[in-house]
């Protein structure tokens, strides 16, 4: 690429579902901001797409988990990648960057790159909490790995792998200190209520599974404390009717309140969170507030990960991850236990002086991951670009 012809940079992306299509947004920004010229196209989100990405298929078409769940899809996501394959290798983009999804977009890295094609994965798999034999494969599909987290780039590191902690997108877009008050008044919620966030995730499978314990729960805190508030903010509509019909069937009289999207001024309305495990339990510890992180999978995926020992981290909640110790409490499977989960809400409800050391250890995880993630990761890619003999116009 020469930057006398002004040859635009063109990037394929693919992000997975809605914290994919976040970072994919924040980095198309940041691509633009050294190559203003740059051309992005792939699988994306709403938040890509007005950013500027050319989407062939929405960024929802990847939103699946779990080891066996996925099977019921399977047929249907080997033939987007397939098709998406020909699509790239036809484009013939200057990099490819999966941004997260990574049983996608791995494989569909490693062929893009047998082809010449500079590979990139934005947000490390788990591998340092699960099957850890994957990291050769991340390592034959991959040229760099960008990672959210720190401890992700010390667990390459120790396998000779090119990896950049970049820090995360929500850490620089959420204050380092939060106004409850704002939040609360923009909410139209009492500022002298004791609120209560409910966060079931953005995935209808994981919703399914959860909605039933949220709703106990719940209705478990409300008797103890019929005062107490509940809100929470729906991903999408599809999660929205379940967890309705949840309510309706297990917590008919308990007048919880639904919110289309806001999660954000939600967590920071509130006084206590009970949250899906993934991107919102950090969003939670990012706006100060405690929590209990609850998690399911699907009983046959749960067995294998549990008979095989395939898990080797000793937390799964990103608070905990970060912190190295058990801060806020962690449920998984057979644990998520209404009268468990509800007694450790209230305990951070009746405890200033615990939830203000908690407080203390959110703001060292803030100030440690809010490096400006976007214009780092873009800084990378470039960089990455230029060894290998790209020249980039970049702007002045």
């Amino acid at each position: 690429m020469s930057a006398a012809a002004s040859v635009p940079l063109r990037v394929g992306l693919v992000a997975g579902e809605a914290s994919g299509d976040t970072l994919g947004a924040d980095l198309i920004y940041a691509l633009r901001r050294l190559a203003p010229d740059t051309q992005f196209f792939g699988i994306a989100g709403p938040k890509m797409q007005a950013a500027g990405c050319e989407a062939w298929e929405p960024s929802d078409t990847l939103a699946v988990m779990g080891l066996f769940e996925i099977l019921r899809d399977l047929p249907r996501l080997l033939r987007l990648r397939a098709r998406v394959r020909t699509q790239f290798l036809a484009a013939n983009p200057d990099v490819f960057i999966g941004i997260d999804a990574p049983e996608f977009n791995l494989r569909l890295a490693r062929d893009l790159r047998a082809a010449g094609i500079a590979t990139v994965q934005y947000v490390s798999p788990q591998v340092w909490a699960w099957r850890q034999g994957r990291a050769r494969d991340i390592h034959r599909s991959v040229d760099l790995v960008l990672c959210l987290l720190p401890f992700e780039k010390r667990f390459y590191d120790e396998h000779d792998m090119k990896a950049e902690f970049v820090g995360h997108p929500l850490a620089d877009a959420i204050p380092l200190v939060v106004d409850r008050q704002a939040a609360r008044a923009a909410l139209g919620v009492d500022q002298a209520a004791r609120v209560v966030a409910l966060l079931p995730g953005s995935r209808r499978g994981e919703v399914t599974r959860l909605a039933e314990d949220f709703a106990a729960t719940a209705r478990w805190l409300a008797g103890q404390r019929p005062q107490l508030v509940f809100i929470a903010p729906m991903a999408n509509a599809a999660v929205r009717e379940i967890f309705a019909q949840a309510f309706e069937r297990h917590a008919p009289n308990l007048g919880i309140r639904l919110i289309d999207g806001q999660a954000q001024a939600v967590l920071i309305a509130a006084d206590v969170v009970m949250v899906a495990s993934g991107t919102a339990s950090l969003e939670a510890a990012l706006c100060k507030r405690p929590m209990v992180v609850v998690y399911r999978l699907g009983s046959l995926t749960a067995w294998i990960l549990r008979r095989l020992k395939l898990v080797k981290s000793k937390f799964f909640a990103q608070p905990n991850l970060l912190a190295d110790r058990r801060v806020v409490g962690e449920y998984f499977q057979e644990d998520v236990v209404p009268e468990s989960i509800g007694a450790e809400l209230l305990m951070w409800l009746d405890d200033p002086a615990r939830r203000s050391a908690l407080e203390q250890e959110f703001s060292r995880i803030h100030a440690e991951l809010r490096r400006g993630a976007g214009s780092r990761a873009a800084g990378a890619i470039v960089a990455l670009l230029k060894s290998r003999g790209l020249t980039v116009a970049e702007s002045p």
